[in-house]
């Protein structure tokens, strides 16, 4: 297992600077919630660390080597992205949907081969997808759909697993079940990254926090460290109080006049 670092990641849109200057590393065996408004560059910070966008300046490594070294069919085999409103346009089962990850081709039809018979069944049993296994994932309902992407992210069993918003869409019992299966990769050696707008999700289930603010960094390091009110309340520009106990930490922001 690797960590990823990223050097001097600067980046500009649209005439806008999304991410100014950021530097950091992601340990492998660690959980990392990446947190901040709309609008905070965490989408584009994860996109360029899973390669898939390049900065204006900076690098990005995995492990000793620089990710834009790293050849396509290597960096999917080794990393897996997940970004937010993944979306299926063709009415593949879901088995389907979830295997593409383990080959660059497959058949619409037919049976899946043997050999990719129990990743397959592992994730979908994870996700708790094994009774939609035949169903066409284009009938399937928001927090489905987002419960089989993220089957499709972790099939492969990457060193590497980086998600956007994984609990979007998701009721209660699946979000915490998405959570519990991502500090499980961790747990594991794998390098976990996730942009996250649940913060109690975020604070309770992962090791390390970076909070970004207007693409600058504004604070990055443990959780049990990190997560402050007065950092939540200049990230979010809202009073906060925090609760810890032995369930972890909850947040309640409070409206500006309390």
């Amino acid at each position: 297992m690797s960590a990823l670092t990223l050097d001097g990641i600067t980046m500009d849109r649209g005439g806008r600077r999304v991410l100014d200057d950021i530097g950091l590393s992601f340990a492998a065996g660690r959980m990392t919630a990446v947190i901040g408004a709309n609008g905070a560059g965490k989408s584009t910070l994860l996109a360029i660390a899973a390669g898939l966008l390049t900065p204006g300046a900076g690098s990005v490594r995995l492990g000793e080597r620089r990710l834009t070294a790293i050849g396509r069919r290597e960096r999917a085999r080794r990393r897996a992205y997940l970004p937010q409103r993944a979306g299926v346009e063709w009415p593949i089962s879901v088995e389907r949907v979830v295997a593409l990850d383990l080959t660059p081709t497959l058949p619409a039809f037919g049976d899946l081969p043997s050999t990719m018979r129990p990743a397959i069944d592992d994730a979908l049993a994870a996700c708790d997808l094994l009774g939609l296994r035949h169903r066409p994932a284009t009938s399937l309902s928001g927090g489905e759909l987002a419960r089989t992407m993220l089957a499709r992210a972790i099939v492969a069993d990457p060193e590497l697993l980086i998600v956007d918003e994984p609990t979007a869409g998701l009721d209660p019992r699946h979000a915490l079940d998405a959570m519990r299966r991502l500090r499980a990769r961790a747990d594991a050696g794998c390098t976990v990254i996730m942009a996250i707008h649940d913060l109690d999700l975020a604070l309770g289930h992962a090791d390390d926090l970076i909070a970004l603010k207007a693409g600058r960094l504004l604070a990055a390091g443990l959780v049990s460290q990190t997560a402050t009110e007065a950092l939540l309340a200049a990230l979010y520009d809202l009073p906060v109080r925090l609760t810890r106990d032995a369930d972890g930490i909850a947040v309640r922001f409070l409206a500006p006049e309390e």
